[in-house]
């Protein structure tokens, strides 16, 4: 039987986990799951897989959490350090799907404990990807990527030498928006922008694939995972979401993952690795499978890619930069304070003044986290300024 633990439980990865393992009863021990405001649903997933502790990010919500879990023996938790100190305790398999810069220390803590890291958290290694890298290859951390389109590329990699891959090709479904005029596009409200056509996700994620900054995300995360240089990495659109990801090899030939739009396929590889087994997802049907539509990327449109591709060739702490201007812009956003386009033009203007920043390498989390503070902070002066 094998320990894991469930940072982001409550979240869309974590309750596809969370089925697979109640699918699995037998075979796993779960040391801990946490989440945040949902308290009732964090409670019902520590219950139903007799978790040791449950950990709620928010230290109000405490003792709902403890009320909800009185006379089942599970103890509650909560905040940052509670959260670190789970992640620091040695399981065999973990997790980490909380969202934004706050899973980065969580994947670290994680990192250090030898076992197996397995990393939905995109900004693990958007913002610090050297620093997480050589912390698990110290440790003798396995890092498996739960991204579709990271697994896809994992999956296709195996037993290849990454030495013969010419390209590697990242499928995008190009949104709610990808045919909608630009001009239509500066005034969407975060409610369309949520609304993806193939996949059931988070409401900051599902915002972040509606702009592409998820897929920009994803360029970058490429790169760190696979060792590979920034211009043998494409995106091209792809509506059906069948194939997730492509590795092109210099003999010619293309090695594509398909699947369903279903998280599970890529959790339970990551889970059962070097494993299969069963996951419950719906077998493809190429009887049905009318048409596979594919077209280059229009980066007016979805200029996040073309960013992507700034920050990796500028290296160093552009990474943080770009995800921290990402999150403030989302936020405002959300809070109707900037319009959907007026995103990527801020993140942009936030990269292209690293300088004032001091661009260094992204080798120590004090170094990334003053780094996330400067770009969030300089996306508010500039809102400030264009409001004067």
């Amino acid at each position: 039987m094998r320990s894991i633990s469930i940072f982001g439980a409550t979240g869309s990865v974590g309750q596809n986990t969370v089925s697979i393992i109640r699918n699995n009863p037998n075979a796993f021990d779960v040391h801990a799951v946490t989440g945040a405001k949902n308290i009732e649903k964090l409670a019902e997933i520590a219950i139903a897989l007799k978790a040791n502790i449950a950990i709620t990010s928010e230290d109000l919500r405490l003792d709902d959490l403890s009320e909800r879990l009185k006379g089942t023996g599970i103890a509650a938790a909560s905040g940052r350090d509670a959260l670190l100190s789970a992640a620091a305790d040695p399981v065999d398999w973990a997790i980490s799907a909380v969202v934004g810069f706050a899973g980065f220390e969580i994947s670290l803590a994680i990192a250090r404990n030898g076992g197996t890291l397995a990393l939905a958290n995109k900004e693990s290694l958007v913002c610090g990807g050297t620093l997480l890298n050589e912390t698990c290859r110290q440790s003798g951390t396995t890092l498996l990527p739960v991204d579709s389109e990271h697994s896809a590329i994992f999956q296709a990699l195996n037993g290849e030498d990454i030495a013969n891959v010419e390209r590697i090709i990242l499928t995008a479904s190009g949104g709610p928006f990808l045919r909608m005029p630009l001009d239509e596009m500066a005034h969407v409200t975060p409610k369309q922008a949520a609304d993806h056509p193939n996949w059931s996700m988070g409401l900051r994620i599902s915002i972040d694939s509606a702009s592409m900054f998820n897929k920009a995300m994803e360029i970058i995360e490429t790169k760190e995972l696979f060792d590979i240089a920034e211009h043998k990495i494409e995106v091209v659109i792809h509506p059906q979401s069948t194939i997730h990801s492509m590795v092109g090899f210099n003999d010619g030939s293309i090695m594509a993952h398909m699947g369903p739009a279903d998280l599970r396929f890529a959790i339970g590889y990551a889970l059962f690795y070097p494993d299969r087994l069963d996951v419950g997802i719906d077998r493809l049907d190429f009887t049905k499978l009318s048409r596979l539509d594919f077209m280059a990327t229009d980066t007016k449109r979805f200029p996040a890619i073309s960013i992507a591709h700034d920050v990796m060739r500028l290296g160093g702490l552009a990474g943080t930069v770009f995800n921290a201007a990402k999150e403030q812009c989302l936020d405002l956003f959300l809070e109707r304070k900037i319009g959907f386009l007026e995103m990527s033009r801020l993140v942009n203007k936030t990269v292209q003044s690293i300088d004032n920043l001091g661009n260094s390498d992204a080798d120590t989390l004090n170094k990334i986290s003053k780094a996330d503070t400067w770009s969030r902070q300089n996306v508010l002066n500039l809102v400030e300024m264009s409001n004067k």
